[in-house]
């Protein structure tokens, strides 16, 4: 058991300015104390700092609450110094992080997830802001709770609050990621391909309501598949290119690809589509891994059949394992991104499992999930906050325009 030691917590607020951090420990200097914590932060203009100092003789109290309240007079600031003398509690295991997602973002979801967490016997130890646009995303580090509970409930929770919930092992856990494999279809693109294609052949109802079917499960994949190619056949092939430019990428695609690949990430898609579309993709985001269904061509003009082996929901599974193992990633590692049925195997397979604007089924399989429109809002999840992406950004268009970077 440790030692008790004599605290001093000293909280400082007001109109932020260079030099207050400095001025303040500075004037803490000239006692023998030591800084235990330190905590800081800004919001519109608007500066918290919060100093926890410990020591073990007792100190000056009267001198340091002189020194310390005649800065903050100078700087026009507000200060509380509040003493204790604790016995410092043993640090606590099994951290992690419960990030919230909501466009907008309500109080009442803040305070209801809130008191999920202490209700699980839960502590809150750390609240930040990693977006504010297009959607904000606050992060919650909470220590004491059982992550497997915690998630369940507020899983459940989420859909009533119309927000996004996370809850995710801490320490080096999420760091570790270096793969990220990706659905197609409604996920990476806005647009279901072969509903596209199958627009263009006069049979789009029926291959819409066999792709909602496949999608929720109710169908086997592989045979929805064949069922749905062969409505497409004798259709001329340079119809592949024709869609190709009508395709839209989801928005957020571009900036999670390219934030992505700046930290070392492998990049991969997976699709129970065709090939001709991860091929574009591949060149449009400088994918490293893809794969597909391959549609069979005869005399110009689609067959109706499709060759080699179909990419099912084991074959995404599979293909996910080849592209970790072609990368060198163990699974661990690796992240998965889909939004229907036969996305399952791979998400279950994945370090991180994430259901991206999916159906229920998916939702309630995968460690978590996205329902804003943004494919970006999974960085967040990652821990990666919106002005890491913007000042990344910045910096790469001032190397490519010359410019001094900072």
């Amino acid at each position: 058991m440790s030692d008790p030691q004599t605290t001093l917590l000293v909280t400082l607020t007001g109109r932020d300015r260079p030099g207050v951090t400095s001025r303040l420990f500075s004037a803490l200097a000239a006692h023998p104390l030591s800084v235990a914590d330190v905590e800081q932060v800004v919001i519109r203009g608007r500066l918290i700092l919060g100093v926890l100092l410990s020591c073990q003789a007792a100190p000056d109290l009267t001198a340091i609450h002189r020194q310390v309240t005649g800065l903050a007079d100078d700087l026009g600031m507000d200060v509380e110094i509040t003493t204790g003398s604790v016995e410092r509690p043993p640090r606590q295991r099994g951290t992690m992080h419960v990030t919230v997602l909501g466009r907008p973002l309500a109080p009442a979801a803040i305070a209801a997830i809130a008191g999920r967490i202490a209700a699980n016997g839960a502590n809150i130890d750390r609240i930040g802001r990693l977006a504010h646009q297009p959607v904000t995303c606050i992060e919650f580090d909470v220590s004491g709770a059982d992550p497997v509970t915690l998630r369940a409930t507020l899983a459940h929770d989420s859909v009533g609050l119309g927000v996004d919930v996370a809850v995710q092992r801490g320490g080096l856990h999420r760091r570790a990621m270096r793969l990220i494999v990706m659905d197609v279809d409604s996920t990476l693109l806005q647009d279901e391909a072969i509903e596209l294609l199958a627009a263009e052949a006069g049979c789009a109802v029926p291959v819409a309501e066999l792709t909602a079917a496949a999608m929720r499960g109710e169908l086997d994949f592989a045979q929805s598949l064949q069922d749905r190619v062969a409505l497409l056949a004798g259709l001329e092939v340079q119809v592949i290119d024709k869609v190709l430019r009508s395709l839209r990428l989801t928005p957020g695609a571009r900036t999670l690809i390219r934030t992505l690949k700046r930290l070392g990430y492998r990049c991969g898609v997976v699709s129970g589509g065709f090939t001709p579309f991860t091929d574009w993709l591949t060149t449009e985001l400088g994918l490293d891994f893809a794969a597909a269904n391959t549609l069979e061509i005869a005399d110009g003009r689609l067959t109706g059949r499709v060759t080699g082996e179909i990419i099912d929901r084991p074959g995404k599974e599979r293909a996910l394992r080849q592209f970790a193992a072609a990368a060198g990633v163990p699974l661990s590692q690796s992240v998965a991104v889909g939004d229907g049925a036969n996305d399952l195997d791979m998400i279950a397979a994945a370090g991180l499992g994430i259901a991206f604007n999916a159906k229920p089924v998916v939702r309630s399989a995968a460690d978590t999930s996205v329902s804003v429109p943004n494919l970006d809002a999974i960085l967040y999840l990652l821990g990666i906050s919106r002005h890491d992406i913007e000042a990344a950004d910045a910096e790469d268009l001032a190397l490519e325009n010359d410019q001094p970077v900072g």
